[in-house]
């Protein structure tokens, strides 16, 4: 969560679609069942992507032009990641004002949509689902009919989803109210600015105090990647941070971050907020902060 662009990469490369065990849920990428069937943390993926394609070379190298004269092209990759081929069938009332099928963008894109219209983040959950259809005995209970509900209706609701991601910020279209849409991503975008790949360092000290009041059964590199999240994403004018918990999940390998030691992160050190859909926020106490370097 500290190098964004590696997290950027994860988003738009190569998955290694494979399973050992159980336990293994590598295959899943950067993302937890519940961003894929409900969407959870996905605010978070697209405004990385964006912030990608407006401040970055290809090899991560910080371009020098205005962003703001790449918005265009940084929503056409947003286009291109999200596309789902059309329905054949689709009827005149179903033909909205917004496609979903970016199959033109391949070009441009080719490793965010292919010639079939097929999106990155369609092809990763239909691999994904593909995967345990082939090793259902190699995952987790209930694993298997989460996979048959992808085959069978992730692409409609993913349509959906896409529409609404491209309803214009100032719509007065009530279906366009309480969504994520690409515009409100590419300002956030622009207000967050190039991927960073910070260097957080504790001290010997600082770690012997903060193993002294992490509970039983809570994983310290849980509460140190909060700590340096926390110190890294810290504004001047508030002591909150947003905690994107979908995404911290999908970063950890499971939600068990969210379901079982979020609830028992350390007092002395975290006070946080309820979460919902999704997010949630928080701050570290002053004396427990490390040293950060920023390249």
């Amino acid at each position: 969560m500290l190098n964004e662009w590696q997290e950027f990469l994860d988003y738009t490369g190569t998955v290694d679609y494979k399973v050992e065990k159980k336990s293994d849920t590598s295959y899943l990428g950067r993302f937890t069942f519940d961003t894929i069937m409900d969407f959870e943390g996905l605010a978070r993926v697209l405004t990385t992507i964006a912030r990608g394609y407006l401040f970055h070379e290809p090899d991560g190298e910080i371009l020098d032009n205005d962003p703001w004269e790449r918005t265009a092209y940084a929503r056409r990759a947003l286009c291109a990641w999200c596309s789902v081929p059309e329905k054949k069938t689709a009827t005149p009332k179903e033909a909205w004002q917004f496609g979903t099928d970016f199959r033109e963008l391949h070009d441009e894109f080719p490793a965010l949509v292919d010639k079939r219209g097929r999106g990155w983040f369609c092809r990763h959950v239909h691999a994904v689902a593909q995967l345990i259809k082939e090793n259902p005995g190699k995952v987790r209970k209930g694993v298997p009919e989460k996979a048959v509900a992808i085959r069978k209706g992730f692409d409609k609701e993913w349509r959906k989803k896409l529409v609404q991601f491209q309803i214009p910020i100032f719509s007065e279209n009530t279906k366009g109210a309480w969504t994520i849409r690409f515009d409100d991503v590419i300002a956030d975008a622009l207000e967050l600015g190039p991927l960073r790949q910070s260097e957080v360092v504790f001290s010997e000290e600082l770690m012997e105090r903060i193993n002294a009041v992490v509970p039983y059964g809570v994983p310290t590199n849980i509460v140190t990647t909060l700590i340096a999240y926390y110190a890294v994403n810290r504004r001047m004018d508030t002591d909150w941070v947003v905690l994107p918990v979908a995404n911290f999940d999908a970063y950890f390998g499971s939600t068990m971050f969210s379901r079982k030691h979020m609830g028992k992160l350390p007092k002395e050190i975290i006070e946080r907020s309820e979460h919902g859909f999704g997010v949630s926020r928080y701050r570290v106490s002053e004396e427990y902060l490390p040293q950060i370097s920023v390249p």
